[in-house]
């Protein structure tokens, strides 16, 4: 009886509180090994097209070349030194995403963790842009101002009741934030899968008696 409450209370204590929000299945239909594949190939289409862009802005700079009278600032947009840095940029995260889908396709869990934490990152900036607005509620009519003239649909933005303006950005944000808060949470749960089937293959079994453990 001993030798079988043993491998019970360890499987209690190993279990973390966490354990209740693990689940194999994202959207409801799909394995999270699927859901953080597919996950990895939208990011991974998308950078390449950003960085496709910005070659072609690279070879023909008149092309994307913005002056500060076009943009009513006092600034430059996309000189040669923002360029090389969305560039470099762009190829990093093309790594990373190529990374996570390899790293998911091929049940290595070490490899999920650079996009995992660029997603940490992502969502730490976006709570702190909601966190400004709510503090700082007058800053949207400050960028709305600096906004081009020339900018699609500024006066009608800007003739918005300032605290519906608020309300609604944050509404935004919100839904933003729980959309990325959930697809974080299926990476999460796709790296502790496959960690946890790398980590059954090296199981030791242990027979007595009257139990298999």
């Amino acid at each position: 009886a001993r030798s079988a409450e043993e491998p019970r209370a360890a499987a209690e204590m190993l279990s973390s509180p966490w354990a209740r929000f693990y689940s194999n299945s994202c959207c409801l239909c799909c394995h999270v090994r699927t859901g953080t594949i597919i996950l990895g190939v939208w990011h991974l289409i998308i950078n390449s097209v950003v960085l496709l862009i910005l070659l072609s802005a690279l070879t023909d700079p008149d092309q994307y070349h913005l002056t500060s009278a076009e943009l009513g600032g006092e600034f430059e947009f996309m000189d040669d030194a923002n360029m090389c840095i969305a560039t470099a940029i762009s190829l990093l995260m093309i790594l990373i995403c190529a990374m996570a889908t390899y790293g998911a396709y091929k049940q290595h869990a070490a490899w999920i963790i650079p996009f995992f934490c660029y997603q940490i990152f992502d969502f730490a900036l976006n709570t702190l842009v909601a966190i400004s607005v709510l503090v700082y509620p007058s800053t949207i009519q400050d960028y709305l101002r600096q906004l081009p003239s020339n900018f699609p649909y500024k006066e009608d933005i800007m003739s918005v009741n300032p605290t519906c303006l608020v309300v609604i950005i944050l509404l935004f944000i919100s839904i933003i934030l729980a959309f990325k808060g959930y697809l974080i949470s299926c990476v999460w749960n796709c790296y502790r899968y496959i960690n946890g089937r790398n980590n059954s293959d090296v199981l030791v079994y242990i027979t007595t008696n009257d139990t298999a453990v």
